[in-house]
């Protein structure tokens, strides 16, 4: 018998049929004039109560992929939802941290001290090109025009290391700085110099500060 009837007789599409059978372990064989024939001693209801089990199987596992999906994707969410609220809250510590080169806050107690920190950063200065008509790099200049970024740097990398720690302000800010004057040998017994470095420390104790609710007795 045809699948085509088989299909149109019991409501159920020709295509899934035809692909579902090779591997049902019933036996069929492929028609002269193409589509798929089974053999008409088996019993047909069977086959098709089979194929229809195996439909809803299909559709059960679907199911549970998509919730399963679903449930992923919520999980991401919450994950994402989670890290944008701590970063939030971090950025918002960082921008409400307190610093300070002297030990003390006005209108505020440290109630607690968790060590010394430091933060650097550095940068490379050009000593200028060689040749005739080369001009020397104004290396006060640059350095001018970067100490402002770097000094910045190394104080954002202070507070980050005081937020590590779980502390809102730092005591005792200053700053060190570090020039070096770097050269190699050449392949040619000579000298290279190498860019001027300029480095700067930020150092600091961190501490954990609260502020003071005591007020001034009249």
């Amino acid at each position: 018998m045809k699948t085509k009837d088989i299909a149109k007789n019991c409501g159920i599409d020709n295509t899934a049929f035809d692909q579902w059978l090779p591997g049902s372990g019933y036996t069929y064989k492929t028609g002269m004039l193409g589509g798929l024939d089974v053999d008409d001693r088996q019993n047909i209801q069977e086959i098709v109560s089979s194929f229809k089990q195996h439909l809803a199987q299909e559709q059960e596992r679907i199911a549970q992929e998509q919730e399963r999906i679903a449930l992923e994707q919520e999980r991401i969410a919450r994950e994402q939802a989670d890290l944008e609220r701590a970063a939030q809250q971090k950025r918002a510590s960082l921008a409400s941290m307190l610093i300070t080169s002297g030990f003390s806050f006005d209108g505020y107690a440290i109630t607690k001290y968790s060590g010394y920190i430091s933060g650097d950063d550095s940068v490379q200065i050009d000593r200028g090109t060689s040749g005739v008509f080369a001009r020397a790099t104004d290396v006060g200049a640059s350095l001018m025009a970067s100490l402002v970024e770097i000094r910045r740097n190394a104080l954002a990398e202070l507070k980050e290391a005081a937020y590590a720690l779980g502390c809102n302000a730092v005591i005792g800010v200053d700053f060190d700085y570090l020039t070096l004057d770097p050269e190699t040998a050449t392949s040619g017994g000579g000298t290279m110099y190498l860019p001027y470095v300029f480095g700067i420390t930020a150092n600091g104790n961190a501490v954990i500060i609260e502020k003071n609710d005591r007020t001034g007795l009249s």
